[in-house]
Protein backbone atom coordinates (compact mmCIF):
# COMPACT_ATOMS: atom_id res chain seq x y z
CA UNK A 1 0.00 0.00 0.00
CA UNK A 2 1.46 3.35 -1.06
CA UNK A 3 1.24 5.88 1.80
CA UNK A 4 -0.64 9.03 0.91
CA UNK A 5 1.17 12.28 1.52
CA UNK A 6 -0.91 14.71 3.55
CA UNK A 7 0.45 17.54 5.67
CA UNK A 8 -2.36 17.14 8.22
CA UNK A 9 -0.59 14.94 10.75
CA UNK A 10 -2.91 14.02 13.61
CA UNK A 11 -0.79 11.36 15.32
CA UNK A 12 2.78 10.15 15.56
CA UNK A 13 3.31 6.48 16.34
CA UNK A 14 6.71 5.49 17.69
CA UNK A 15 8.66 2.29 17.81
CA UNK A 16 10.19 1.81 21.27
CA UNK A 17 13.53 -0.02 21.24
CA UNK A 18 16.17 1.95 19.40
CA UNK A 19 13.78 4.81 18.62
CA UNK A 20 12.67 6.24 21.98
CA UNK A 21 14.98 4.28 24.29
CA UNK A 22 18.55 3.10 23.82
CA UNK A 23 17.95 -0.65 24.01
CA UNK A 24 18.18 -1.93 20.43
CA UNK A 25 21.93 -2.46 20.75
CA UNK A 26 21.31 -5.02 23.50
CA UNK A 27 19.26 -7.26 21.21
CA UNK A 28 22.25 -7.21 18.88
CA UNK A 29 24.41 -8.45 21.75
CA UNK A 30 22.15 -10.92 23.52
CA UNK A 31 20.55 -12.83 20.65
CA UNK A 32 24.00 -14.21 19.73
CA UNK A 33 24.88 -14.84 23.38
CA UNK A 34 21.67 -16.75 24.04
CA UNK A 35 22.02 -18.81 20.88
CA UNK A 36 25.64 -19.61 21.76
CA UNK A 37 24.47 -21.22 24.99
CA UNK A 38 22.42 -23.61 22.86
CA UNK A 39 25.29 -24.35 20.50
CA UNK A 40 24.45 -21.95 17.65
CA UNK A 41 26.56 -19.20 16.09
CA UNK A 42 24.71 -16.05 15.05
CA UNK A 43 26.54 -13.48 12.95
CA UNK A 44 26.23 -9.77 13.57
CA UNK A 45 24.41 -9.42 10.26
CA UNK A 46 21.85 -11.98 11.40
CA UNK A 47 21.42 -10.23 14.75
CA UNK A 48 20.76 -6.94 12.96
CA UNK A 49 18.16 -8.63 10.76
CA UNK A 50 16.24 -9.66 13.88
CA UNK A 51 15.51 -6.06 14.90
CA UNK A 52 11.76 -5.64 15.51
CA UNK A 53 11.07 -8.98 13.80
CA UNK A 54 7.87 -10.30 15.36
CA UNK A 55 5.73 -13.43 15.42
CA UNK A 56 5.58 -15.64 13.39
CA UNK A 57 8.55 -14.34 11.45
CA UNK A 58 11.23 -14.47 14.15
CA UNK A 59 10.77 -18.17 15.02
CA UNK A 60 10.62 -19.08 11.33
CA UNK A 61 13.76 -17.09 10.55
CA UNK A 62 15.80 -18.64 13.34
CA UNK A 63 14.71 -22.13 12.31
CA UNK A 64 15.62 -21.34 8.70
CA UNK A 65 19.11 -20.34 9.79
CA UNK A 66 19.78 -22.95 12.47
CA UNK A 67 17.42 -25.85 11.84
CA UNK A 68 13.92 -26.96 12.75
CA UNK A 69 15.12 -28.48 16.01
CA UNK A 70 15.87 -25.03 17.45
CA UNK A 71 13.66 -24.35 20.49
CA UNK A 72 12.70 -20.74 19.87
CA UNK A 73 10.80 -20.33 23.13
CA UNK A 74 13.78 -21.42 25.23
CA UNK A 75 16.30 -19.37 23.26
CA UNK A 76 14.13 -16.26 23.39
CA UNK A 77 13.55 -16.69 27.12
CA UNK A 78 17.29 -16.95 27.70
CA UNK A 79 17.90 -13.86 25.58
CA UNK A 80 15.33 -11.97 27.66
CA UNK A 81 16.99 -13.11 30.91
CA UNK A 82 20.47 -12.06 29.79
CA UNK A 83 19.21 -8.73 28.51
CA UNK A 84 17.18 -7.96 31.64
CA UNK A 85 20.18 -8.74 33.85
CA UNK A 86 22.24 -6.26 31.85
CA UNK A 87 19.55 -3.57 31.80
CA UNK A 88 18.92 -3.92 35.53
CA UNK A 89 22.64 -3.32 36.07
CA UNK A 90 23.33 -0.63 33.46
CA UNK A 91 19.95 1.10 33.38
CA UNK A 92 17.87 2.24 30.43
CA UNK A 93 18.31 5.62 28.81
CA UNK A 94 16.00 7.74 26.71
CA UNK A 95 17.14 8.61 23.24
CA UNK A 96 18.29 12.25 23.09
CA UNK A 97 15.43 14.60 22.35
CA UNK A 98 12.64 12.14 23.24
CA UNK A 99 10.93 14.22 25.94
CA UNK A 100 11.22 17.48 24.05
CA UNK A 101 9.68 15.93 20.94
CA UNK A 102 6.82 14.37 22.89
CA UNK A 103 6.15 17.66 24.65
CA UNK A 104 6.09 19.56 21.35
CA UNK A 105 3.64 17.06 19.90
CA UNK A 106 1.39 17.40 22.94
CA UNK A 107 1.51 21.20 22.70
CA UNK A 108 0.53 20.97 19.02
CA UNK A 109 -2.43 18.70 19.80
CA UNK A 110 -0.91 15.74 17.96
CA UNK A 111 -1.70 12.34 19.46
CA UNK A 112 1.10 9.91 20.25
CA UNK A 113 1.32 6.15 20.53
CA UNK A 114 3.88 3.36 20.89
CA UNK A 115 3.84 0.35 18.57
CA UNK A 116 6.47 -2.11 19.74
CA UNK A 117 7.59 -5.71 19.35
CA UNK A 118 8.33 -5.74 23.08
CA UNK A 119 5.76 -7.47 25.29
CA UNK A 120 3.37 -5.28 27.36
CA UNK A 121 5.03 -6.01 30.73
CA UNK A 122 8.50 -4.98 29.62
CA UNK A 123 7.14 -2.07 27.61
CA UNK A 124 5.45 -0.69 30.72
CA UNK A 125 8.61 -1.27 32.74
CA UNK A 126 10.87 0.45 30.22
CA UNK A 127 8.57 3.45 29.81
CA UNK A 128 8.30 3.87 33.57
CA UNK A 129 12.05 3.60 34.15
CA UNK A 130 12.81 6.15 31.45
CA UNK A 131 10.08 8.56 32.56
CA UNK A 132 8.17 8.32 29.30
CA UNK A 133 5.05 6.47 30.44
CA UNK A 134 2.81 9.54 30.73
CA UNK A 135 3.32 10.80 27.20
CA UNK A 136 1.25 8.37 25.11
CA UNK A 137 -2.41 8.12 24.22
CA UNK A 138 -2.00 4.44 23.36
CA UNK A 139 0.66 1.77 23.92
CA UNK A 140 0.39 -1.22 21.59
CA UNK A 141 2.46 -4.39 21.73
CA UNK A 142 2.79 -6.89 18.89
CA UNK A 143 1.33 -9.50 21.27
CA UNK A 144 -2.01 -7.73 20.77
CA UNK A 145 -2.20 -8.44 17.03
CA UNK A 146 -2.11 -11.60 14.87
CA UNK A 147 1.33 -10.90 13.41
CA UNK A 148 4.23 -8.71 14.47
CA UNK A 149 6.46 -6.52 12.33
CA UNK A 150 7.04 -6.41 9.36
CA UNK A 151 3.34 -7.23 9.02
CA UNK A 152 1.21 -4.04 8.99
CA UNK A 153 -1.12 -5.33 11.73
CA UNK A 154 0.35 -3.41 14.66
CA UNK A 155 0.21 -0.06 12.87
CA UNK A 156 -3.27 -0.66 11.54
CA UNK A 157 -4.40 -1.53 15.06
CA UNK A 158 -2.71 1.56 16.49
CA UNK A 159 -4.53 3.76 13.97
CA UNK A 160 -7.81 2.02 14.81
CA UNK A 161 -7.35 2.65 18.53
CA UNK A 162 -6.52 6.29 17.85
CA UNK A 163 -9.61 6.59 15.67
CA UNK A 164 -7.54 7.81 12.72
CA UNK A 165 -6.77 6.79 9.16
CA UNK A 166 -3.20 5.68 8.35
CA UNK A 167 -2.73 8.71 6.08
CA UNK A 168 -3.29 10.93 9.12
CA UNK A 169 -0.45 9.26 11.04
CA UNK A 170 3.31 9.27 10.85
CA UNK A 171 5.49 6.41 12.11
CA UNK A 172 8.92 6.96 13.62
CA UNK A 173 11.11 3.87 13.30
CA UNK A 174 14.73 2.83 13.52
CA UNK A 175 14.80 -0.61 11.84
CA UNK A 176 13.94 -2.06 8.41
CA UNK A 177 11.29 -4.43 9.79
CA UNK A 178 9.57 -1.56 11.57
CA UNK A 179 9.73 0.64 8.48
CA UNK A 180 8.12 -2.07 6.35
CA UNK A 181 5.37 -2.60 8.91
CA UNK A 182 4.39 1.06 8.95
CA UNK A 183 4.74 1.52 5.19
CA UNK A 184 2.57 -1.51 4.46
CA UNK A 185 -0.08 -0.08 6.78
CA UNK A 186 -0.15 3.12 4.73
CA UNK A 187 1.65 5.49 7.09
CA UNK A 188 4.37 7.91 6.18
CA UNK A 189 7.57 6.73 7.83
CA UNK A 190 10.39 8.77 9.31
CA UNK A 191 13.53 6.76 9.96
CA UNK A 192 15.82 7.73 12.83
CA UNK A 193 18.74 5.32 12.27
CA UNK A 194 20.13 3.54 15.30
CA UNK A 195 22.34 0.53 14.65
CA UNK A 196 22.72 1.01 10.88
CA UNK A 197 22.24 3.87 8.42
CA UNK A 198 19.48 3.93 5.83
CA UNK A 199 20.43 2.00 2.71
CA UNK A 200 19.03 2.44 -0.79
CA UNK A 201 16.54 -0.42 -0.33
CA UNK A 202 14.90 0.93 2.83
CA UNK A 203 14.86 4.51 1.52
CA UNK A 204 12.21 3.46 -1.00
CA UNK A 205 9.73 3.12 1.85
CA UNK A 206 10.56 6.32 3.71
CA UNK A 207 9.01 9.75 3.86
CA UNK A 208 12.34 11.05 5.13
CA UNK A 209 15.34 10.33 7.35
CA UNK A 210 16.05 12.30 10.53
CA UNK A 211 19.46 12.23 12.18
CA UNK A 212 17.84 12.24 15.63
CA UNK A 213 14.56 12.80 17.47
CA UNK A 214 15.37 16.51 17.65
CA UNK A 215 14.76 16.70 13.89
CA UNK A 216 11.51 14.73 13.73
CA UNK A 217 9.08 17.55 14.52
CA UNK A 218 10.33 19.65 11.64
CA UNK A 219 9.81 16.71 9.28
CA UNK A 220 6.08 16.44 9.98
Amino acid sequence: MEPEKNSGVRAVIFDLDGTLIDTEKYYRIFWPKALAEFGYHMTDEQALYMRSLGRPFAPAQLKAWFGEELDYVKVRQRRKELMEECLDKEGIRQKPGAVRLLERLREAGIATAVATATDPERTEKYLKITGLSGYFDRVISATMVPEGKPSPHIYLYACELLGLKPKECVAVEDSPNGVLSAYRAGLRVILVPDQTPADDEIRKYLYTVADGLDEVYECL
